[in-house]
């Protein structure tokens, strides 16, 4: 009996399964289905881009390990996300990408808790020695990722969220968009984004000064 791609896959996700957390498999592997194998390769199908580029920042060797357990050394892994189409056809489509081939797409700093570096800066909106700064947000600073409440619902916008935050319009989330049920954190999510935003902004800002004043 010949390969399949169900198969192939369900295998990989079995050697996956035993090299990761499991609640990170559940995020990013469970989610994926396998497509086709054609000419050694084996096409998988991801809810979005940033999926994909996800996958290829944190977990590309482990793929291919699991893989070329498979298919030997000259097995490929080809990406399929399903586009929504923007031009009038209601259909969606559909774009094939070949892993480690990702155009430039840069690393995306995620689940990685933001700290202020100085206990000075823990008002976002105050930085030391400088005055008369006046700066109307209309952010709540106490909604933050600190305290906000992840479970299986939310964690992928969170991860997002954070990504955002980190590097404003350098993510695949540009415009991001949040849609969610009533209690899922969506406002406590975008007060987040919004008050790491400001507080690397100052901060980098804050920088700057420090440097001009030493220089």
């Amino acid at each position: 009996m010949g390969l399949t791609a169900n198969s192939v896959w369900n295998n990989c996700l079995a050697f996956i399964q035993d090299n990761i957390q499991p609640q990170a498999f559940k995020t990013w592997f469970e989610p994926i289905e396998p497509i086709k194998i054609q000419d050694n390769a084996l096409s998988i199908q991801v809810p979005s881009k940033f999926f994909y580029e996800w996958l290829e920042e944190h977990y590309v060797k482990l793929l291919k390990v699991a893989l070329t357990k498979e298919l030997g050394e000259g097995a490929k892994l080809v990406y399929i996300i399903k586009m929504e189409n923007t031009y009038g056809n209601s259909e969606p489509f559909t774009e094939r990408i070949p892993s480690t081939n990702r155009g430039g797409v840069s690393p995306q700093e995620m689940n990685v808790p933001i700290h202020s570096k100085n206990p000075e800066l823990k008002n976002p909106f105050v930085i030391p020695g400088i005055r008369n700064i006046k700066i109307e947000s209309q952010l709540n600073p106490n909604y933050n990722f600190e305290n906000f409440l992840e479970g299986d619902s939310n964690r992928l916008a969170r991860s997002a969220g954070m990504a955002v935050a980190n590097k404003p319009g350098g993510t695949s989330f540009n415009p991001l968009l949040i849609f969610g049920g009533v209690g899922l954190g969506k406002t406590h999510l975008a007060h987040a984004i919004g008050v790491s935003s400001i507080l690397n902004l100052l901060r980098r800002i804050r920088e700057m000064i420090l440097s001009i004043s030493i220089n």
